[in-house]
């Protein structure tokens, strides 16, 4: 039990030593002000949300598309504070713990936690405000004082910490808190204060290590979020999230195989995955039709500092929650810019390597259907349909303006993007190379440009709705054209020859000339009763792919020129 304090007693130390950390290090797929410990329940006021979080006053971030985040201004500062704190935590240093906030009666109810090193002496407080929104002339925290503390209840009660509230299905308000000393307990509140209607009326509902409680209520059940394992010591930090649920507010919550979480019991909902360490402080939004999981978790990528991490929580049909980073599922997808309404698009539509992957108009060619594939956290691949390919970043650059081609599928970083979804439905896509995302550069609205990476700025051109395509997930190799010769080979001043096999009734033969960074330099139609063709490309000297189409069919060589 004391380590357990101790450790949760080094978070501003913690806090300190990993945020500084982490202003050099690109974060995942999130923007912006991202390090976070205990993050509250995100709430929205007007079209900003806002996040609270431990710190020194009550530290806060808001943002306006739930991607990029921004500090803002804490309530209280490090030395100035309600007095009363520190008749009840003597010692008191001015930084506040896991606060909570709720929009009732007309204003923003936020509760927050003090406590001391090595102690159990501890208060949960609350502050109110009619606004979030700092430039508001009626913008101003009003301190509520105490709501409860853990001496209140004699040696039995638990660590006044970690507070959150929730409604019952007659609209009652309740307030769950707790941690490894005592355990977590529910409480009625006065909607009318927000503070207890009984101190001394208390239910015990989660024991055996837990803290940073939550409920939700969904399809006649309560269920009670908790952590277990150890906080606050980074990438050594063994934290997970478990669910229980009950009938009743008050409990009993049982995990799916029917153990009490009073008795240890618990169903592990999210843990560590990747670069993601020690989930904890779940919390649940739910805007357009999805519910964002909030959380707090240390990034393995960047020396465990503290990040704030939005995942998606669905319902099953049981009724027991499942919570994934996958945004998107395993399928067939167009993906069209918000901006431009052009699609993504293997440009020349030959699905070869070194071809550049841009916008194009909508037509329902193959070669604008991408299979996306989870790589899990949050990343996934993506394949043309027409010869699966993989959207690769060309050099694997992590640089703004590096262009997207198609490359063979060969595993790395430059091949991953990590997708996000902002608050009015649009998907952003990160590459995992570094912390920049796909656009179409320059907001173009032109069929042709090839798409690439830029710093994240929340325009349209960074934006992307995509849609499944009713097909099966496949990337079978485009069919090979036989019968085809190139010569001579070096070329020689830039010319060569295409000799086909045979000639054909109808259609015509392309021949198309590639930069291997996927820049088309040359191209030519000729008559289907052509089987020699004289390609006068007059190509610098360099490397190039050389790809002849023809009723379908691919022929694709790499070819130098001296």
């Amino acid at each position: 039990m004391l380590v357990s304090l101790l450790l949760r007693a080094r978070r501003l130390a913690l806090l300190t030593s990993v945020l500084v950390a982490w202003l050099a290090t690109p974060a995942c797929a999130l923007q912006g002000a991202l390090g976070i410990h205990d993050p509250s329940t995100i709430v929205k006021s007007g079209a900003t949300y806002w996040v609270f979080s431990t710190g020194d006053g009550i530290a806060c971030k808001y943002s306006t598309d739930l991607i990029n985040w921004t500090d803002a201004k804490s309530v209280y500062t490090k030395t100035a504070y309600p007095g009363w704190i520190n008749g009840k935590v003597p010692g008191f240093a001015g930084t506040f713990w896991a606060p909570e906030c709720r929009f009732m009666n007309g204003k923003y109810y936020l509760y927050y936690s003090c406590s001391t090193f090595g102690s159990q002496v501890s208060t949960i407080g609350l502050a109110t405000n009619p606004t979030l929104d700092p430039t508001d002339p009626a913008f101003k925290w009003t301190d509520q004082g105490e709501v409860i503390s853990s001496t209140a209840l004699g040696n039995s009660a638990p660590n006044a910490i970690d507070p959150a509230l929730f409604t019952d299905a007659s609209n009652n308000l309740w307030l769950s808190y707790g941690s490894y000393f005592g355990g977590i307990r529910i409480t009625q509140l006065d909607p009318a204060t927000g503070k207890p209607l009984s101190v001394n009326t208390q239910y015990a509902v989660a024991n055996g290590g837990v803290e940073a409680s939550y409920v939700a209520y969904s399809s006649g059940y309560y269920y009670l979020f908790v952590n277990r394992g150890t906080c606050c010591n980074g990438v050594s930090s063994t934290y997970y999230i478990q669910v229980g649920r009950s009938a009743s507010p008050t409990g009993p919550y049982l995990d799916q195989a029917g153990q009490d979480l009073n008795a240890s019991g618990g169903t592990t909902l999210l843990s560590g995955q990747g670069r993601f360490i020690g989930p904890g402080h779940a919390g649940l939004l739910t805007e357009n039709g999805v519910t964002y999981f909030s959380h707090h978790y240390y990034d393995g990528y960047d020396s465990g500092a503290p990040k704030l991490g939005l995942a998606r929580l669905t319902w099953g049909t049981t009724g027991w929650p499942s919570v994934t980073r996958d945004w998107l599922a395993a399928g067939r997808y167009t993906i069209k810019n918000q901006n431009s309404g052009l699609v993504w698009d293997a440009w020349g539509c030959t699905g070869v390597s070194g071809q550049m992957v841009a916008q194009g108009t909508p037509s329902g060619l193959t070669c604008q259907q991408w299979d996306m594939t989870p790589l899990g956290a949050g990343a996934y691949k993506i394949t043309n349909a027409l010869g699966g390919l993989a959207v690769d970043v060309i050099n694997c650059l992590p640089d703004a303006g590096t262009k997207l081609q198609l490359f063979a599928s060969n595993g790395l970083v430059c091949q991953q993007y990590v997708i996000e979804r902002a608050s009015n439905g649009d998907y952003i896509f990160t590459s995992a190379t570094g912390n920049n995302v796909v656009e179409v550069p320059n907001c173009s609205t032109t069929p042709g440009q090839q798409l690439g990476l830029w710093y994240y700025n929340g325009f349209g051109c960074q934006r992307w709705v995509p849609a499944l395509v009713n097909a099966p997930l496949a990337t079978a190799a485009a069919r090979s054209l036989a019968g085809v010769t190139i010569y001579p080979v070096p070329a020689l001043a830039g010319n060569f020859t295409v000799e086909l096999s045979s000639a054909t009734a109808s259609g015509t033969t392309t021949v198309e000339v590639l930069t291997l960074l996927g820049q088309t330099v040359y191209r030519q139609e000729f008559g289907p009763q052509q089987t020699r063709l004289a390609v006068a490309a007059g190509l610098s000297a360099g490397s190039y792919l050389v790809q002849v189409r023809r009723e379908g069919g691919i022929f694709t060589q790499k070819v130098s020129v001296f």
